[in-house]
């Protein structure tokens, strides 16, 4: 019923600049919350950033100053610009969506596949 799709991974150097990209699509009534994790080998998934309709962000420590999370709404998409990129960024980034499908009642979180990241000279 609900896709997200996530496009802009790959390879880069350190200090280099990403733009990665996330549109959700299916019956979706409304989306409250769209934004980014990822997972490094061995390690928990965490939080990236993320960004509500209203245009609230929120960043996690070690990113901020150097991501930049933002969202089209007539398009469902959410974006992450990636500037300054070390090799601790290197991971696999998901996109996460908190929205309602249609005819439902309550919002549902959903998932993509997920896309590489690998920061590395």
């Amino acid at each position: 019923q609900v896709q997200l799709v996530e496009s802009g991974g790959g390879l880069v150097q350190p200090g280099g600049s990403l733009r990665l990209s996330c549109a959700a699509s299916g019956s979706i009534f409304s989306i409250n919350a769209m934004g980014w994790y990822r997972q490094a080998p061995g390690k928990a998934r965490e939080l990236v950033a993320t960004t509500t309709t209203g245009g609230n962000t929120n960043y996690a420590d070690s990113v901020k100053g150097r991501f930049t999370i933002s969202r089209d709404n007539a398009k469902n998409t959410v974006y992450l610009q990636m500037n300054s990129l070390k090799p601790e960024d290197t991971a696999v980034y998901y996109c996460n969506a908190h929205l309602t499908v249609a005819g439902r009642l309550n919002p549902s979180r959903y998932w993509g596949q997920g896309t590489q990241v690998t920061v590395s000279s």
